[in-house]
C-alpha cells in the first residue's frame, strides 16, 4: 500500500515538472546540442543546409582569430576587475545601510533605480559623460582638468581608457542588485549573535569577519557566481558605449564575437559562431565548477 502511494506521488511530481522539462528541453537543451553539432561541421551553409566535412577546423580557426583572442582578453579583464570590485563595494555600502536602519528603505530604493533603467540608456549617458568631441571634452574631462590633469578621450582614445569606462559602467550597473541582495541578507542575521559578541567585548571588525561574513556567505557566493556569468555574457553594455563596430574599437567581447559571426559585417559563419559559443560555455562551466568546489570549504549554509 505504501509503495503504491509513493509511486502515485512520484508520478504526480513528474507531471508537475513536465511543463518545465519540456520548456528547458526545447529552448535550452536542444539548442545547446544543435550548436555543439554545428561547431564540428566544416563549411556549413545555412541557406542550403550543407557542409563539406566534420572536424576541429572551426575551433582551430576561432582560437587563431585575432578578433576572438582580443574578445577573450577583454572579457577576462572585465570579469577579473568588475566581479570582485562590485561585490566588495556592494558589501561596504550594504553594511553602511544596515547601520542606519531608519533611512535604509529610502537608500535601497535610490540605489536600485539604475538597475531598472534601460542599460542602453545608461550606456549612452556614460558615453556623453566621457566622450571627447570637437565642441566639448565631456564632464569627466572637465573635472580632470580642474585638478590639473589633461583631457583623455575615453571613448575613442587609448585602450586602457576605454577599458576603464567599460569596467566603471559595468560596476555601476550591477551594484544596485548586489546591494539589494546583501542588505536583505544582513538584515536576516540573528541579533542574538551580535549581542553575545558584544557581551564578550568583541570589536566591530571581528564581529563582521567572524559572524557577519560567515552568515551571509551563501549570498556572497551567489552574487559571485552570477557576476561571473553576467560579465562573460557582456555585449549590449559595450555596444551602448562604443557602437556596433567593436572589432575596430578593440572592445569586442566573446558574446559580441559570436553575434558578429552570425549577423555582423563578417557574418554568415554559423559554424565559427557555434565553436566560439561552445568555448565560452566551457569557460563559464569550468569557472562555475571551481567556484562550487571552493564554496564547499568557505560557504556556511
Amino acid at each position: 500500500m505504501m509503495k503504491k502511494i509513493m509511486k502515485s506521488n512520484n508520478l504526480k511530481g513528474w507531471l508537475y515538472l513536465l511543463p518545465a522539462i519540456l520548456f528547458l528541453g526545447a529552448f535550452m537543451v536542444y539548442p545547446l546540442i544543435d550548436v555543439f553539432v554545428y561547431s564540428f561541421e566544416e563549411g556549413y551553409n545555412s541557406a542550403s543546409q550543407t557542409y563539406f566535412g566534420v572536424g576541429l577546423y572551426n575551433y582551430s580557426y576561432v582560437l587563431h582569430d585575432t578578433y576572438f583572442l582580443q574578445a577573450v582578453k577583454n572579457t577576462f579583464i572585465l570579469v577579473i576587475i568588475t566581479v570582485p570590485l562590485s561585490t566588495g563595494i556592494a558589501l561596504f555600502i550594504s553594511a553602511g545601510l544596515s547601520s542606519i536602519k531608519w533611512l535604509r528603505n529610502l537608500f535601497q530604493t535610490i540605489y536600485f533605480l539604475p538597475y531598472v533603467t534601460n542599460t542602453l540608456a545608461v550606456g549612452l549617458v556614460f558615453m556623453i559623460l566621457f566622450k571627447k568631441t570637437a565642441y566639448s571634452d565631456g564632464l569627466i574631462n572637465l573635472i580632470i582638468t580642474w585638478f590639473g590633469g589633461s583631457a583623455v578621450d575615453f571613448i575613442d582614445g587609448p585602450y586602457w581608457a576605454k577599458m576603464f569606462v567599460l569596467c566603471f559602467y559595468t560596476i555601476w550597473v550591477v551594484l544596485p542588485f548586489k546591494i539589494l541582495i546583501l542588505t536583505s541578507a544582513l538584515s536576516s542575521v540573528d541579533e542574538q549573535y551580535y549581542n553575545a559578541a558584544k557581551v564578550d567585548g568583541t570589536s566591530k571588525f571581528r564581529i563582521f569577519m567572524r559572524i557577519t561574513l560567515p552568515m551571509i556567505s551563501p549570498m556572497i557566493f551567489y552574487l559571485i557566481i552570477t557576476g561571473f556569468i553576467g560579465a562573460f555574457k557582456a555585449y549590449s553594455d559595450v555596444v551602448a558605449l562604443f557602437g556596433t563596430d567593436l572589432n575596430a574599437a578593440e572592445m569586442n567581447t566573446m558574446v559580441g564575437y559570436v553575434y558578429d559571426m552570425l549577423y555582423g559585417d563578417s557574418g554568415g559563419y554559423p559554424s565559427y559562431a557555434s565553436a566560439a559559443a561552445i568555448i565560452l560555455f566551457a569557460i563559464v562551466l569550468t569557472i562555475t565548477c571551481i567556484n562550487l568546489l571552493i564554496s564547499k570549504k568557505d560557504v556556511h549554509y
